[in-house]
C-alpha cells in the first residue's frame, strides 16, 4: 500500500464557534434544543425554529482528492478547559461528555452509574459535524422491546425481571468519516469448472472435476465515500469480554446528512468523547479499504465459480479526507454479574436514523444446556435408527441422504449454537466491504488460460482468497 499522506491540508470547520454552541438567529439566546419530531433546532426563549447549518468546507469531489485533507475537528486531541467536559465512570471506566452549563452531573449510558463533576478528565476536540437524532425514544423502545420479546425463552430470569425500556438512553458516539481516492490492482489465478463426472464403480465411485486455470488481472480506480470507524478506543475492543460489536453492527449512518457541529445537539442526550487520533485509526481504515477493494474486484470475476487466489494485491491511496463526527444511537445496557467478577455488559442498540437494531441478551445457560441435551438425545436415537436401516441398502449415489444421520447425531450442538448466536450475536458486524458507498471506474481486465485441471477431487479452488475480509469488528 502506498499512501497519499505526504501533503496535509487542514480545513477549519468550526471557525468562530465556542465549543460549537450557537445562538438563536432571531433573539440571540443560547437556550436552544433539538426537536426530533421537527428535525430542527428550537429556541426555548422565543420558540423560533431554525434549520442547522450544513457541514461545509471539506472536499466533496473525492475523485480529485489528493494528499491528506483533515477537518479541524479531526486534529489531534488536546486538553481544554471549556464548558464541554468529560466525566469518567468509576463503575465501567466509560467516558461521558456533558455541558456544565446544563448540568454538573450525568448518568453513564453504558452501565447507568451516576457520575459527578469531580470525575472530570480532559476533553477531546470539537467535532466537524453531527448527525441529529431522527428516531424518537418511543420508537426505539418498541424496537428494543420487540428484539427482547423474540428472545424470552432462554433469557436469564434476572434480566427478564429487570428489563425496562424506560432505561434506554440517547447517545452520540464519536466516529471518523473517511473519504478515499485510490487505485487498486489485483493479480492472481482463477479456476472455472468445465466438467464434473463420476469415476470408479460400485462403492468406489466418486465425483471429480475438470477446470480451466486462468491468469487473472484487475485494475481500477476506486472512490470510497463515507468509510466510518468509531473513534473511541474502548469501542474498538473486540475481546470476548465485551459486546462492542453490537454497537458497530447497527451501521451504516447517512453521513451525507450531517450538519455543522453545534453543542446544542447534546442537550437531552449523553455523548462519548473521541480519544483516538488519526494515526491510531489509519491502520484499521486502510485494512477496511483493502477489503472494499477486494470485494469490488470480486464483482468482476463471477465466471470463476471455483474461486480466485490473488497472489498480489495493491491499493495505492492518492488522497484521504478525515472528518470527525458524532452519530446518534439509542442504547440499552445490562450488567450481567458473574460471581465476584465484573461480569459482562450487554448492549441492545438502535440506529437513531433508520431503526436498525442489534443486541446481546444474557442467556440462562443451565436451561439452554438442558434443552440442548434433550435435542441431542432425540437426534442421536433417530440418527442411529436411520443409520442402521440405511447401512444394508445404501447406494453410492445416496451420499446426501447418508449425510442426514450424521447431522442428527450433532443435533444438540447445532441447537445450542443456533440459540447462542440468536441471543448473543457475537458474530454480528457491519459489512463494510459490501455496504460502504463506492464508485469504481476505469476498469481494466485481463484473463488468459494458463493451465487445465483434469479429474481433481476438490470442488473448489484451494487457497482461494477473493472473499477474504480482514477487518472483523
Amino acid at each position: 500500500m502506498i499512501s497519499g499522506d505526504t501533503e496535509v491540508k487542514i480545513v477549519q470547520t468550526n471557525e468562530g464557534a465556542k465549543d460549537g454552541q450557537n445562538k438563536c438567529p432571531k433573539c440571540g439566546a443560547t437556550d436552544i434544543a433539538f426537536s426530533i419530531g421537527a428535525g430542527m433546532l428550537r429556541c426555548n426563549f422565543c420558540r423560533h425554529e431554525f434549520e442547522a447549518e450544513r457541514a461545509v468546507g471539506l472536499d466533496t469531489d473525492l475523485s480529485k482528492l489528493e494528499g491528506k485533507v483533515v477537518g479541524s475537528g479531526a486534529l489531534n486531541i488536546e486538553a481544554d478547559a471549556s464548558d464541554i467536559v468529560t466525566l469518567k465512570c468509576t463503575s465501567c471506566d466509560a467516558e461521558v461528555v456533558i455541558d456544565t452549563n446544563e448540568s454538573m452531573g450525568a448518568r453513564c449510558h453504558w452501565c447507568r452509574n451516576t457520575l459527578s463533576i469531580a470525575q472530570q478528565i480532559p476533553n477531546g476536540s470539537v467535532p466537524d459535524m453531527v448527525l441529529p437524532f431522527s428516531i424518537a425514544k418511543n420508537d426505539a423502545q418498541e424496537q428494543i422491546a420487540h428484539f427482547v420479546k423474540k428472545r424470552q425463552f432462554f433469557a436469564l430470569p434476572k434480566f427478564k425481571e429487570e428489563f425496562c425500556t424506560e432505561n434506554i438512553m440517547g447517545v452520540y458516539l464519536p466516529y471518523m468519516v473517511v473519504g478515499i481516492n485510490s487505485h487498486a490492482s489485483f493479480t492472481g489465478k482463477g479456476e472455472r469448472e468445465t466438467r464434473r463426472y463420476t469415476v470408479g464403480s460400485d462403492k468406489n465411485r466418486r465425483t471429480v472435476y475438470d477446470a480451466d486455470v486462468c491468469e487473472v488481472n484487475r485494475e481500477f480506480d476506486l472512490i470510497i465515500d463515507g468509510l466510518t470507524i468509531v473513534s473511541n478506543a474502548a469501542k474498538l475492543d473486540s475481546s470476548a469480554a465485551r459486546t462492542n460489536n453490537i454497537v458497530n453492527a447497527i451501521k451504516p449512518f447517512d453521513h451525507e446528512n450531517c450538519v455543522k457541529w453545534d453543542a446544542n445537539y447534546l442537550k437531552g442526550f449523553a455523548s462519548e468523547k473521541r480519544d483516538t487520533n488519526i494515526e491510531d485509526l489509519t491502520g484499521s481504515v486502510v485494512t477496511k479499504a483493502e477489503d472494499i477493494a477486494r470485494h469490488n474486484a470480486s464483482g468482476t470475476i463471477k465466471q470463476y465459480d471455483r474461486g480466485v487466489k490473488w497472489d498480489k494485491e495493491e491499493l495505492k491511496i492518492k488522497g484521504k479526507q478525515w472528518k470527525a463526527a458524532y452519530m446518534p444511537i439509542w442504547l440499552y445496557s445490562y450488567q450481567q454479574k458473574k460471581n465476584d467478577s465484573a461480569g459482562l455488559l450487554h448492549y441492545i442498540a438502535v440506529n437513531a436514523r433508520n431503526k436498525k437494531v442489534m443486541g446481546s441478551v444474557p442467556i440462562h445457560q443451565a436451561k439452554l444446556l438442558l434443552f440442548s441435551l434433550i435435542a441431542q438425545a432425540i437426534g442421536t436415537v433417530i440418527g442411529v435408527m436411520l443409520m442402521l436401516s440405511m447401512l444394508a441398502s445404501l447406494h453410492p449415489d445416496d451420499e446426501i441422504i447418508a449425510f442426514i444421520p450424521l447431522v442428527l447425531l450433532a443435533s444438540g450442538f447445532a441447537f445450542y449454537g443456533y440459540f447462542y448466536k440468536k441471543y448473543r450475536n457475537t458474530s454480528a458486524r457491519f459489512s463494510h466491504e459490501t455496504d460502504t458507498k463506492t464508485t469504481v471506474c476505469n476498469m481494466e481486465s485481463k484473463d488468459e488460460i494458463c493451465d487445465r485441471l483434469v479429474g481433481v477431487s476438490h470442488s473448489k479452488m484451494r487457497g482461494a482468497n477473493h472473499l477474504d475480509v480482514r477487518y472483523k469488528l
